[in-house]
């Protein structure tokens, strides 16, 4: 019970997660809900997330009521960490266009950024229909409900979401974690070893492996899986990131760390 209610912690304090918004999708980098209900923003011409705020920024002040300039000041701001100042502005957005489903989808994930899983799985429900689901949107659904503690739930999302597009391997990263929540290392390991070994998988996924490797104290092979195929600086981070993760004193075998979790990504 101990082991299982310090696992819990791990990952709840992975909003939305973490590496694991969502955005919300994919094996895209910024994966924000759907390329068809919310696209990432256009990198400024330095790739600078930092440019990209002030010149979204400079185009939302200039026309606050456009719900494409909304959207990609919300998402730079994301980008760069300023999460509550992000959920303000597509808040408005979404005031402004109730029904614009991109809008939506990035409040959505926005709200689940600032931990507010009840509503974005609320507004993320609006940014879909039954007659027409969006399997990003149903697994970021999915990664609200496991922090609300409704994991049983939340596997009907990723199944559904599954159904749409088989074997993607970020829906399958959530389900693991999912199962690491619960508590059941040996099958979370299943599913995101079933994730890992299609081509499509990110670093996201590799690290998840990784840490539920190493939770079951097997340091070594979840060293070797977070190097591989690496350059050695990003191997070296991972490897630091996982002793991170895995030696923090209330670890389970931890408390406060954040979890990767596919579907919620912010915005590179």
């Amino acid at each position: 019970m101990r082991q299982q209610s310090s696992l819990a912690r791990l990952l709840a304090s992975a909003t939305v997660m973490a590496i694991l918004a969502a955005g919300l999708g994919g094996c895209q980098t910024t994966s924000d809900i759907t390329g068809s209900l919310s696209s990432k923003p256009e990198a400024s011409p330095d790739s600078d997330p930092r440019r990209a705020v002030e010149i979204y920024g400079e185009r939302y002040r200039a026309d606050p009521k456009n719900a494409e300039a909304a959207l990609a000041y919300g998402q730079a701001l994301r980008a760069t960490g300023q999460r509550s100042q992000a959920a303000a502005v597509l808040e408005q957005a979404t005031i402004v266009h109730p029904s614009d489903k991109a809008l939506l989808a990035g409040y959505g994930r926005a709200l689940a950024d600032n931990g507010n899983f009840q509503q974005a799985f609320d507004v993320l429900s609006r940014a879909h229909t039954p007659e027409n689901p969006d399997w990003r949107i149903l697994s970021v659904q999915g990664t609200t409900l496991d922090q609300l503690g409704r994991h049983d739930e939340a596997r009907r999302y990723y199944a559904s979401a599954l159904k749409i597009e088989p074997d993607e391997p970020s829906v399958l990263s959530n389900l693991g974690l999912s199962y690491v929540l619960a508590g059941d290392l040996p099958k979370a390991e299943e599913i995101l070893r079933r994730a890992y070994g299609n081509a499509r998988a990110d670093a996201r996924v590799r690290q998840n492996l990784g840490l539920v490797v190493g939770l079951q104290g097997r340091f070594a092979e979840a060293e070797t899986i977070v190097r591989a195929d690496l350059p050695a600086n990003e191997a070296a981070a991972n490897v630091a990131y996982l002793k991170q993760m895995l030696s923090r004193k209330d670890n389970p075998r931890t408390g406060a760390a954040r979890v990767p979790v596919a579907s919620l990504n912010r915005p590179d």
